[in-house]
């Protein structure tokens, strides 16, 4: 007998309705600000979230050189690299990486929380990440959204 009367919807990439969200990073702290935007760019504040599927938001980030690192992580953090080439480990505080690329501190704390895999990047490619107060997204009519 089956009495069920609602069923389980999975969205795909046709029924996902996609919006644009703009976020003012004046003044936030990094970590509680990058796990907000990774929530709404997976998907998770929609009750239509598919886990195997790219329906998220596009997040603007403005101001992304005004966020804040609490404690000493802004001398004490080191974000490593390595160039491909023995002897190539190379290593960056917060401080030195603001200094030379101010929207790469939000973009690597972001990405660090998505899936390492290929729905994870592609859903980076939903990040848009910009220093100063302007952004050329106007067209798309984003909303402005405040943590």
């Amino acid at each position: 007998m089956n009495t069920l009367s609602y069923k389980t919807v999975s969205a795909n990439k046709n029924t996902v309705n996609k919006e644009w969200i703009v976020v003012d990073a004046e003044g936030e702290i990094l970590g509680r600000l990058s796990s907000q935007i990774a929530k709404v760019i997976r998907g998770k504040h929609k009750p239509s979230y598919t886990p195997h599927v790219d329906c998220g938001d596009n997040v603007i980030v403005i101001n992304a050189d005004k966020v804040k690192l609490t404690g000493n992580k802004l001398e004490e953090k080191v974000y490593q690299r390595y160039t491909g080439y023995p002897g190539g480990q190379r290593f960056e505080s917060p401080k030195q990486l603001l200094a030379k690329h101010p929207t790469r501190i939000v973009e690597k704390a972001v990405r660090g929380m998505l899936p390492k895999n290929r729905l994870g990047r592609a859903l980076f490619k939903n990040l848009y990440v910009y220093a100063g107060n302007e952004h050329p997204h106007a067209a798309q009519n984003p909303k402005t959204v405040k943590f």
